[in-house]
């Protein structure tokens, strides 16, 4: 079983996710500031779990090979996603503190939640797969973004956002992480158990993914 296998069995409710009314909103530059900031704010509070739950990775791991694989991406979550959400909110005047003194809304606390559930209750596979919709939907998204004819760059005030996803270092480090959850993924048939467990942990994550998109349209 491949990543790719788990997308095709839950084919609906990725379509929703990375197409969602939230993403296309913010192709064109027609996304309500206060749903943008509002998402960025809980954004940050769940980078900041996601951190936690590839440094759960290292902990998880039995081999030094699998614990080496999990640090890049604590290093990029801690050095550049969220770093490019605290330049981005000073635009509003909130500062680092600020965000850290933010409220999780209720969609924010479910997902982080259960991605570390997920990781502390299973195995290595476990907490890849529902670490892996956020991290290879964004890399889909962006790309997609900015292959899409439809996506206003110029004057656009998510400009940034579109270019980090789209850049090639989140790509390539995401083409990688991707390439090794495949590693984890080999030997576990789809229409076993165990795949079929390892499917809903995925789809759940997906699931989420389309709640937090829309929590921040909610907030318009």
């Amino acid at each position: 079983m491949k990543y790719q296998d788990l997308i095709a069995a839950c084919q609906q409710d990725w379509q929703q996710y990375t197409e969602h009314a939230f993403v296309q909103q913010l192709a064109r530059g027609t996304l309500p500031h206060e749903s943008f900031l509002h998402y960025l704010k809980q954004d940050f509070l769940f980078l900041k779990q996601y951190a936690r739950a590839y440094a759960l990775a290292i902990y998880k791991a039995r081999s030094l090979e699998d614990m080496r694989r999990a640090l890049p991406s604590v290093y990029a979550l801690l050095d550049s996603e969220i770093a490019h959400h605290v330049t981005y909110c000073n635009q509003w005047g909130l500062t680092e503190q600020d965000l850290e003194n933010e409220a999780e809304d209720f969609g924010t606390v479910a997902y982080t939640r259960y991605v570390l559930d997920a990781g502390m209750a299973g195995d290595l596979v476990d907490l890849y797969a529902a670490l892996a919709p956020c991290s290879i939907g964004y890399a889909v998204i962006g790309k997609m973004l900015a292959q899409d004819p439809d996506t206003v760059l110029e004057g656009n005030p998510y400009r940034s956002w579109i270019e980090l996803y789209s850049g090639d270092e989140f790509q390539t480090g995401v083409a990688a992480g991707a390439q090794y959850f495949n590693q984890l993924l080999a030997g576990i048939e789809l229409d076993s158990e165990r795949g079929q467990h390892v499917l809903h942990i995925f789809k759940t994550a997906t699931r989420m993914e389309v709640a937090f998109w829309q929590q921040g349209l909610n907030t318009k």
